[in-house]
This record gives structure tokens, sequence and C-alpha cells, in this order.
């Protein structure tokens, strides 16, 4: 930084991020949630920049419906990966940019018949400065996708970033 005798003009050098900086802060996490479809690119590039750019925790979450079938749970089909290659390439994406630039990931799978439910309770529990909400938008159908918008903006007491929706016309919107 530099600032001319006189209080004249000021020129800020570009901000180079050390690795392992991020690890410091204890403060409130970045959280990058899916609900079972790929993270929308747009999202996760948001999430890792503001959660490196803060110092912040990234938890990366993605939370899928579990049909009410106790012998699946017995079973252990409950546990299986992700449902696509898709999903979990997105997914592990993210948290790997995150972790070479230097910031603490958490990634945490979700099943519950009610997912959008399942997340705002882990918002309560985690407390987010920032929660993106992340699936690709045309991977949803677009009723479940406005509900957990409506649902998540409505019911939670942090920052809210969403990707926008692409209209019929190829333009975004919202």
């Amino acid at each position: 930084m530099e600032a001319a005798a006189g209080g004249g003009t000021l020129s800020l050098a570009p901000t180079k991020v050390r690795p392992g900086a991020a690890r410091r802060s204890s403060g409130r996490p970045v959280l990058l949630a899916t609900l079972g479809v790929p993270l929308d690119p747009r999202a996760s590039a948001f999430a890792v920049d503001s959660a490196v750019e803060s110092g912040r925790e990234l938890v990366v979450v993605n939370v899928t419906k579990l049909e009410p079938l106790g012998l699946s749970m017995i079973m252990g089909y409950d546990a299986l990966p992700e449902f696509t290659p898709q999903v979990s390439e997105s997914i592990q994406h993210s948290a790997e940019l995150a972790r070479s630039l230097g910031v603490r990931v958490e990634r945490l799978r979700i099943r519950s018949p009610r997912p959008v439910p399942a997340l705002l309770e882990l918002v309560r529990e985690r407390r987010p400065g920032l929660l993106v909400f992340g699936p690709k938008p045309s991977a949803l159908r677009p009723k479940r996708y406005r509900r957990a918008v409506a649902a998540l903006r409505e019911l939670t007491d942090c920052l809210v970033w969403v990707a926008p929706r692409e209209s019929a016309a190829g333009g975004a919107g919202g």
C-alpha cells in the first residue's frame, strides 16, 4: 500500500491469500448446500471465494430425500454414495478447490424424508454467516426450487445467496 505525502492517492497491491490463513478463524462458516443434485458452478465459485476472502470454514452439504423405508436403513442402503457421479464430482470439486486455497472444509451428507426442513435445522445448528444455496436450478423441478428458496430466505437469519434460475429465453431469471 502506498500513500502520497500530503494525503494524495492510495494504491493497494493485489491481495494474496496465504495457505492456511482461513484456518485461524473460529467465526461463522460459509455453508454451501445442494438437494441431491449437482452444484451450480456459480454457487460453488461464490462459496469458495467467500470462504477464502472471509477466512471462514466452508461446510459443503448435500441434503437428500430418504424414503421412509425401515428395511433400507437396516440393510445399510441409507449410507450409499451420492446418487450420481455428477453430484459426487461437483461436491468433491468444491471441497478440493477450497482446500487447495487453504480453507478448512467439512463435507456433510444428510438424509431426511424432508430435505428442506433438515437443511433449515442444520442452518440453525451451525449458524453460518453465509448460506449459498447451490443446486443447479435446472436440475430441480421449478416448484420445488422456488419453495426451497422461499423457505431459506424466510426462515434463516443469515445472508442467503441463490444462483439465478435460467429463464426460457436463456437469460438469468429469479
